[in-house]
């Protein structure tokens, strides 16, 4: 690889904010692994963590593409 080729760029910022969505999603599952083991959990905020959690992966899975996209053989 080159050292002046910009997309080296662009990966390498793809892989810090995967990175930090990567984190995020798991502090999402830690916390609503936490909510669950309440005696009585709000199932609203399960729920609206659940579905943030769930476009975090979306995203994740979307940049992880970028980064390797699928090739026909």
């Amino acid at each position: 690889m080159n050292d002046d080729d910009p997309s080296d760029d662009s990966d390498v910022a793809i892989e810090r904010r995967l990175a930090i969505l990567r984190e995020e999603h798991q502090d999402l599952s830690d916390s609503i692994e936490a909510l669950e083991e309440r005696p009585q959990p709000d199932m609203l905020q399960i729920a609206r963590l659940k579905r943030r959690k769930l476009a975090l992966k979306d995203e994740i899975v979307r940049l992880e593409d970028q980064l390797m996209p699928d090739i026909i053989a």
